[in-house]
């Protein structure tokens, strides 16, 4: 089931395609579909795809379905080059890390050369200035559009069911920051630090994949499409809202549920 919303999200460019399947298992596979259509798009107009992938337990899955895909022989991993949304503060061997998630369930199968990948050192004791070199690096290799903010090919996202994002966390000033493209802070209610993208990063890019599962998620999927828009502004994941780009939500049923939406 592909719907378009042009009312609740998306005004300042595209409505969005909600795209709503049977199953996690089914939604995945759409995802992983979209995902090598993106890449082999990119590699062939711009001779690269450059994408900021997500942590998370959904991604987790997308991520093993592409590195058993016989098919990943099409894509052309060569071309890629990967950066995070975000990271916890650990090490990146450790076992809570994005990085190593990614790496152990992605790219350690699909032959992306290591210097091609820029994990976040977001265990560094200055975490803040560790985060302003990670902009550094993604304004310095990728491209920016006409706004001067590097533009990604795909960034993919989850949303939490307290409706964070990457790791923008409800309240946060990070959610209003409009001039950094990578932040560090203290999350409260984790105890603890996290290095993410902000939404002037995201929202530059030319493709945003949400991919949103799980009935634990109903609630704020409710809320994130729906018309209450003072409780929408509560709720992180109402920030994406690429400028020119393609905003792509992928839900399950269960998650699409409260929503009213149904798989086709």
């Amino acid at each position: 089931m592909c719907l378009q919303s042009g009312e609740n999200m998306g005004q300042s460019g595209n409505p969005p395609k909600i795209i709503v399947e049977p199953t996690v298992e089914a939604a995945v596979e759409f995802v992983a579909g979209l995902f090598k259509t993106i890449v082999c798009e990119a590699a062939s107009q711009r001779s690269a795809c450059r994408m900021a992938l997500a942590g998370g337990t959904t991604p987790r899955a997308l991520y093993q379905r592409l590195a058993e895909d016989p098919s990943g022989e099409q894509v052309p991993w060569s071309q890629v080059e990967v950066f995070f949304g975000d990271e916890r503060d650990v090490p990146l061997d450790h076992v809570e890390s994005n990085y190593r998630m990614v790496q152990r369930t992605l790219l350690d199968h699909v032959p992306i050369h290591p210097m091609r990948v820029h994990p976040m050192r977001a265990d560094a004791e200055d975490i803040e200035a560790t985060a302003a070199e990670y902009e550094r690096t993604v304004r310095q290799l990728v491209p920016a559009g006409q706004d001067g903010v590097p533009c990604f090919d795909l960034v993919l996202l989850g949303m939490g069911g307290d409706g964070h994002t990457a790791s923008l966390f409800p309240g946060a000033d990070a959610l209003r920051e409009n001039q950094r493209l990578v932040v560090a802070y203290h999350v409260p209610v984790l105890g603890r630090k996290r290095m993410t993208v902000t939404f002037p990063l995201i929202n530059a890019a030319r493709n945003v994949v949400l991919l949103v599962t799980g009935a634990d998620k109903a609630q704020s999927v409710a809320v994130l499409l729906g018309p209450d828009t003072e409780a929408r502004k509560a709720l992180p994941a109402a920030g994406v809202n690429p400028a020119a780009g393609m905003l792509s939500i992928v839900l399950d049923a269960e998650a699409a549920r409260s929503a009213g939406l149904k798989a086709g």
